[in-house]
């Protein structure tokens, strides 16, 4: 059985801040994380939780998830 990876990143900037979510799956495990940084060299902040298996699942199917990161709290 092949092993699966995947990697992405996304860059965002809103109202002054630096949004970068990240998902990383490797060896059917994975998590997803936000990090916020303001624009002018300010404070960062990182949150990072595990992928749930269900979640890995539609990532490996191509399937969208809705509110994949709703479960961070707003920063």
């Amino acid at each position: 059985m092949k092993k699966f990876h995947y990697h992405n990143t996304e860059k965002h900037i809103h109202r002054g801040k630096h949004i970068i979510r990240k998902v990383s799956i490797k060896n059917g495990k994975g998590y997803k994380s936000i990090t916020i940084k303001k624009q002018k060299g300010g404070k960062r902040h990182t949150t990072k939780r595990k992928l749930h298996p269900i979640e890995i699942e539609h990532i490996k199917n191509r399937k969208f998830i809705k509110g994949l990161f709703s479960d961070f709290s707003k920063m």
